[in-house]
């Protein structure tokens, strides 16, 4: 882990496409700023681990589960 001290309006570069700026100071809180391509996803960690959670929990989910779900909702009105 790489551990740096900035100071409001000082960056941060990760290659040529990433740029995290700390825009605010306010006791306990950095707010930073991340310039990067559309198409990168950044996630809050709590929101990625959400989603890889869900993603394992979707994976380990059978055929024949699958099936009688389907079944379930084809026949509720």
């Amino acid at each position: 882990m790489l551990i740096l001290t900035r100071k409001r309006g000082e960056a941060i570069r990760i290659g040529e496409q990433i740029r995290i700026v700390v825009t605010r100071i306010d006791n306990n809180q950095v707010r930073i700023g991340i310039e990067s391509p559309a198409e990168l996803a950044i996630l809050r960690e709590e929101i990625f681990e959400t989603v890889r959670r869900e993603n394992q929990m979707a994976r380990s989910v059978s055929l024949s589960q699958l099936a009688d779900f389907l079944d379930r909702k084809k026949n509720t009105p």
